[in-house]
């Protein structure tokens, strides 16, 4: 196959990747181990991922300032409690 896709002008290269992390707005698909090839055609290049991920959700910084602004709690706290609750108000009240 190889063989094939270098008649055609097209190039396939792996690559050894620990980790890749794909940003989706405030969420994060993570790889762990992935199976990453970089393909090149006609110049171009295209990348194929495969395995399994884990979903990840960032928290705001808008809503860690807020946290902070309304406990005076340390940027780190705030983050915490933010992960650990499903809303701002829950993590405030936890920090209060």
């Amino acid at each position: 196959m190889s063989k094939m896709m270098k008649q055609m002008g097209m190039d396939m290269e792996e690559i050894d990747a620990d980790r890749v992390v794909v940003e989706i707005g405030d969420k994060k698909m993570v790889f762990e181990n992935p199976q990453l090839s970089k393909i090149s055609v006609q110049g171009q290049d295209m990348f194929q991922l495969q395995g399994d991920y884990s979903e990840e959700e960032d928290v705001s910084g808008e809503d860690v300032q807020l946290v902070m602004e309304k406990t005076g709690a340390s940027e780190e706290e705030a983050k915490k409690a933010l992960e650990d609750n499903d809303d701002v108000a829950g993590a405030v009240m936890d920090l209060q």
